[in-house]
């Protein structure tokens, strides 16, 4: 046992405490008070060795060592001086706070029983140079756990013992947690010493009580009521501290020792935290009365309010807290490690998981896979333009995360906000969301999800959002589709880009999917992290072109102002939301899908009635939609629907001729990313002319093109800047994939797989078709009306077939 030098002042002294212990006490053996020791190390020894003995009742060893004079620290008996414990024991605590390597080089313990030898020289501490400490610190902050190979590798470089590296980085870490710890505490003494001037002035103001109704002093009773009033409050605080060291604890990962959770009434407010990314203080909300019912209240951070809960339902939330904090770190340790754990696939070339690799390294959190589920996990990594900041605040934001993926999410909505952040930032914020997910096909279902939504910040610049679904730890709750810990990283660049990694991982049932887009879906091309990439850089690259001052509309033969452009790019997108939502089947539309048995089963059909609606014709509105395969590429096939002048070969409401762009809104670098007006010929002076409301849209993993004929006088208020809502119309349009057979072929042709798999092989293409069939809500749907919306998606087929020299198979 090493005692860190504490001894080896004097071996001498070592050993005649030894020799004191072997000799027997009894009562008829004491010291004499005139006995002379031999020195001021012996005599310490023994008055320290029987200081720390047990009492022993022997008057004559009683008055043997008895004390004469104590002053100024040293202790004086028979005219002789002796250093006092006090003096020993700092300087042992001076030995003690050397590192640990320098204690490997101090004497041993064995050396201090052999009293006959002399005393050894005590070796020189080794202290390491301002040189060595700089690099070790530059290692500490990238790693602060290194195994041995790098401490070898540090030891060779820095000239070190290897054991003088590992202690330095256990000293190291030491240090760091108790500066952290120092920290925390800090901030537990500043809120018991709020609570403590609370309970002072409260205290001061029940010495001398008044009426609050003629100021005068009050009665006895009043005072024993109002005190009673005050315990209970003062419990109440004490309870609420608890909390907070509990969720504080588990913000900061780590157990928080004797607080603990109660089990009574309270009031918790926690308020916004101080102090960096990984800690801070909450500020607690008192309430003045107990409160009837168990509850707690969790802020928003930004006072925009309190959440109220039932403390029954605090378990709940620890649990998801928990789930949380364990989705983030899987996702930052998929999203930094490379090989072996995602690999290249060998047919498509995108990063795919290894999942043997997956099961060994990480523990499921979300439960075991459920029969007859498949997995999908894909990696992507790309530079977008927006900052980490705005992209962060819109993830958080359900309505804004939705906007930022039009095709992609049909619906979303916050459930819960579990906690806002911290420090004002959205640092710590944990959201429960719902979310509907969907390709643009009637072949694949929309996945419903129910997830937590958790951000965090790593460092300056550097953020994470992480989403997990609840399955696991909500009871009764089951879906077709779960979402394991996914999401994105993402790191500030120059210029306002960002570098972002996203990682998609999920589980659903493959049963559902129909056969044709099975292959889409396995390749990650459907709900990858391919696809949300594409679709994130695309919308991020609209977003800053309409927010540019210098873009004007240059095609444009129609002036339009910039309130008409807003208008009437709130318009278009109206139109495409009720187009995705009309192919996907969307809850937010209410449509009732109708079994017809003359119809094609990949073929469907439903109706819903329009009232009151200002932005749709009332009545009853029909809309049909199918997917088949086309032998044509994404691009050609995107570039032949967005044609205008091509129109007359597949639209019928084209009249039979061109059609003229009126007005175009440029939305990307690409000139096919757009809105236009388009205009019909008449073919006669009796034929009023028609206007079309258009937008197409392409990124490297889909295309869409989407129209809806328009009244004139109507688009006419909206080019002049007028509200766009009341503008009634019924999209149409086109929803384009890349066939995963194109993907294979492009990557074992070398070719970039996200690129040219638009540029190159078959296509999966998506025709709905929205129409009034009756201009009365509560009128009956006709056979002939389900039959003449069929017929229109067959012809419209079989003229884009025609038109780009298809087989008719």
């Amino acid at each position: 046992m090493n005692f860190n030098g504490f001894l080896d002042d004097d071996s001498s002294g070592a050993g005649a405490s030894k020799l004191l212990s072997d000799v027997p006490f009894n009562n008829h053996f004491s010291f004499p008070a005139s006995t002379t020791m031999l020195g001021t190390t012996t005599a310490s020894s023994h008055h320290s060795l029987i200081s720390h003995s047990r009492p022993f009742s022997s008057p004559g060893l009683s008055l043997g060592l008895q004390t004469n004079v104590e002053t100024n620290g040293e202790i004086c008996r028979n005219g002789e001086v002796f250093e006092s414990n006090a003096t020993r024991r700092s300087r042992g605590e001076d030995l003690e706070s050397r590192s640990e390597s320098d204690n490997a080089e101090a004497v041993s313990g064995d050396d201090l029983d052999t009293s006959d030898k002399p005393p050894r020289k005590k070796k020189r501490y080794h202290r390491h140079t301002p040189k060595q400490i700089q690099d070790l610190e530059s290692v500490f902050k990238e790693c602060a756990h290194p195994d041995e190979k790098q401490r070898l590798d540090l030891s060779r470089r820095l000239n070190l013992d290897p054991r003088q590296v590992k202690f330095w980085f256990q000293n190291r870490r030491t240090q760091m947690k108790t500066q952290i710890e120092r920290h925390e505490n800090a901030l537990l003494r500043q809120e018991n010493d709020k609570l403590r001037a609370e309970n002072m002035s409260v205290r001061e103001a029940m010495r001398n009580p008044m009426c609050g109704n003629c100021g005068g002093p009050a009665v006895i009773g009043e005072i024993s009521m109002e005190e009673q009033h005050l315990r209970i409050e003062n419990s109440r605080l004490k309870d609420e501290l608890d909390r907070v060291c509990a969720l504080t604890g588990k913000f900061l990962g780590r157990s928080t020792g004797s607080h603990h959770i109660p089990d009574s009434a309270l009031v918790l407010g926690v308020g916004v935290a101080s102090g960096g990314c990984n800690g801070g203080g909450f500020t607690l909300s008192s309430p003045s009365m107990p409160q009837a019912s168990p509850r707690f209240e969790i802020s928003n951070g930004t006072g925009s309010g309190l959440a109220t809960v039932n403390v029954s339902d605090f378990d709940q939330r620890s649990r998801y807290l928990d789930l949380a904090l364990a989705a983030m770190d899987e996702l930052v340790k998929m999203a930094q490690t490379r090989e072996p754990l995602w690999v290249r696939n060998s047919d498509t070339g995108f990063q795919v998981l290894n999942q043997e690799e997956y099961d060994t390294s990480f523990s499921r959190c979300v439960g075991p896979k459920p029969d007859g589920f498949v997995s999908e996990a894909s990696k992507e990594t790309g530079t977008v333009i927006i900052n980490s900041l705005a992209l962060v605040e819109t993830l958080m934001d359900s309505e804004r995360w939705a906007e930022m993926f039009p095709c992609m999410i049909s619906r979303t909505s916050t459930a819960e906000i579990i906690s806002s952040g911290m420090g004002g930032t959205r640092n710590g914020a944990l959201h429960l969301m719902h979310a509907e997910i969907q390709l643009l096909s009637p072949l694949v279902p929309v996945r419903q999800v129910s997830f937590l939504r958790f951000c965090k910040q790593h460092a300056e610049g550097v953020w994470a959002v992480v989403d997990v679904s609840i399955d696991s730890i909500r009871e009764g709750s089951s879906s077709s589709c779960r979402r394991l810990p996914s999401g994105c990283l993402v790191q500030d660049m120059a210029n306002g880009y960002s570098k972002v990694t996203w990682i998609e991982h999920t589980e659903y049932d493959e049963n559902r999917i129909h056969r044709l887009y099975r292959p889409l879906l396995s390749c990650g091309l459907a709900f990858g992290a391919q696809r949300w990439m594409a679709a994130l850089q695309r919308q991020c690259e609209c977003l800053t072109i309409l927010m540019s001052s210098t873009v004007s509309p240059s095609r444009s033969q129609t002036p339009i102002s910039c309130n008409g452009r807003k208008s009437m790019l709130k318009l278009a997108k109206r139109m495409t939301d009720n187009f995705c939502g009309g192919v996907c089947a969307s809850s937010l539309q209410k449509w009732s899908k109708l079994n017809v048995g003359n119809v094609d089963e990949d073929v469907r059909i439903m109706t819903r009635k329009s009232v009151d609606n200002p932005g749709e014709p009332p009545g009853i509105v029909l809309n049909a939609a199918t997917s088949v395969w086309m032998p044509v590429s994404p691009r050609r096939l995107f570039d032949f629907l967005g044609n205008e002048r091509l129109r007359s070969e597949w639209d019928i409401l084209s009249n039979g001729g061109p059609m003229k762009e009126m007005a175009h809104i440029a939305k990307g670098q690409d000139h096919s990313n757009s809105v236009s007006l388009l205009r019909a010929s008449a073919i006669n002076a009796n034929q009023s002319s028609m206007l079309i409301l258009q937008e197409t849209s392409i990124d490297t993993a889909g295309a869409v093109v989407v129209y809806a004929p328009v009244d004139i006088p109507a688009m006419q208020a909206v080019m002049n800047g007028g509200d766009s809502a009341y503008v009634a119309l019924l999209p149409s349009g086109f929803a384009i994939l890349p066939n995963a057979q194109a993907v294979n072929q492009e990557r074992n042709n070398g070719n970039n797989g996200m690129g040219g798999c638009m540029e190159e092989g078959g296509s999966l293409l998506t025709v709905a078709f929205q129409i009034l069939v009756n201009t009365l809500p509560t009128a009956k749907l006709t056979v002939e009306s389900v039959e003449t919306v069929n017929n229109l998606i067959s012809c419209t087929v079989q003229k884009i077939k025609a038109a780009l020299h298809c087989d008719s198979t």
